[in-house]
């Protein structure tokens, strides 16, 4: 029968926690697969397998299952009974690799046998050996160790065994749900949902929060969010995204504060606004996309100033790169064409023309003084938008 057989790599790590990473992964593989032909996950010594059924689309998947994090590498594979007794053992095996190869085009090969459980009477080195000698007697192929031209992966269990010739890489990382839930600021660009990813990747189940300039705006960045957060959930099947008007808002900014100060300003009203969504989430953190030096908000003195403004951790995991690592990795997760489509976001809604570089704390405090912060606050919560998002849709 056709099966995938995963492997992991951080999760094998984690000591005496590592049943419950574990038991998450293979929680969100069903997830992955329950509508593509997925009809068992289990977890064996070391590995995950996942039962195909008949009618299952390996390219539909393998799609799906490249996007499940904490997975270091997984293979299509096929399971083989063994034989009898001892003697016989491999034969069942043998027969079966032997019509598996038998219309590949290869020249040299080698075997790799792991023996998961060590009670199998067998060691990974004899079951490379009698494979390897079937093999070089039904096709005439030669052995090259190092440099083959075809690789026959064996992992023998106590009932069986699963052969495979090829390996698909994971994501890696940490199972989404591992490291609790944060909340992250959603701009409708480039980086946001870059920095959305990796903290997922990390294990964190994320929530998405997005400020939008309606009534001043169209809808063009929220329908923009959407579709970002849609593609986010792919990689954590469930998500909630805040859909926050602040137009209003920032007006009332424009009307009291110095141009100078107005983005620190809108800045960390969107941290205060966020913070307390973020609460009713149960969030541990905040989490958005500045790069340090890129635009004026993401100076050394601006990034310090608007950080003030939160009482839960503030993450910055793009920090350290620049725009082209960031778009890079946009592109590879499936956001970029998404992110770079034109919109009129609350970013640039009522942007002074020479905004403040290097902010210092103490003139944005006595500008704050000025302003009934709880009721801005809840003029934002109050008129927040909840959509509920999940994959697959059905």
């Amino acid at each position: 029968m056709r099966c995938v057989i995963i492997h992991y790599h951080e999760v094998a790590l984690k000591g005496r926690n590592r049943s419950f990473f574990e038991q998450r992964l293979v929680h969100n593989l069903r997830m992955a697969v329950r509508d593509v032909g997925g009809k068992q996950v289990d977890a064996l010594q070391g590995r995950i397998r996942v039962m195909l059924s008949p009618d299952a689309s390996w390219p539909l998947v393998r799609d799906r299952i490249a996007r499940v994090f904490g997975i270091a590498n997984f293979s299509l594979a096929q399971s083989a009974p063994f034989g009898d007794d001892t003697p016989h053992l491999l034969d069942p095996l043998k027969h079966a690799i032997g019509a598996a190869i038998s219309n590949l085009a290869f020249n040299t090969f080698r075997v790799s046998a792991k023996r998961s459980d060590k009670r199998f009477p067998l060691t990974s080195m004899d079951v490379e050996r009698e494979i390897g000698a079937h093999v070089c007697e039904v096709t005439g192929k030669s052995v090259n160790l190092r440099h083959p031209d075809l690789t026959v992966h064996i992992e023998t269990l106590i009932k069986d065994a699963y052969y495979f010739m090829g390996r698909e890489e994971g994501p890696g990382g940490l199972p989404v749900g591992t490291s609790g839930t944060v909340a992250c600021l959603l701009s409708g660009g480039i980086d946001s949902p870059v920095a959305a990813f990796r903290l997922m990747k990390r294990g964190c189940t994320a929530i998405f929060i997005h400020f939008h300039g309606r009534p001043y705006v169209s809808r063009a960045s929220e329908e923009k969010v959407r579709e970002l957060a849609a593609l986010l959930t792919r990689y954590q099947f469930q998500s909630r995204l805040y859909l926050v008007p602040f137009g209003d808002i920032q007006r009332q900014i424009v009307v009291e504060a110095p141009s100078a100060f107005r983005i620190v300003l809108y800045r960390r009203m969107m941290i205060r606004i966020a913070e307390e969504l973020a609460r009713r989430e149960r969030c541990w953190a905040l989490v958005t996309g500045d790069s340090l030096g890129q635009v004026a908000s993401q100076t050394a003195e601006n990034l310090s100033v608007v950080e003030e403004a939160a009482g839960l951790p503030l993450l910055r995991p793009l920090i350290g790169m620049d725009k082209v690592e960031i778009t890079e990795q946009a592109q590879r997760i499936g956001t970029f064409e998404t992110s770079i489509e034109p919109d009129q976001d609350c970013c640039r809604l009522f942007v002074p023309p020479h905004p403040s570089t290097r902010t210092d704390i103490d003139p944005i405090r006595k500008i704050e003084h000025g302003f009934d912060l709880i009721a801005l606050v809840k003029q934002g919560l109050d008129a927040a938008e909840l959509v509920d998002l999940a994959f697959p849709t059905s």
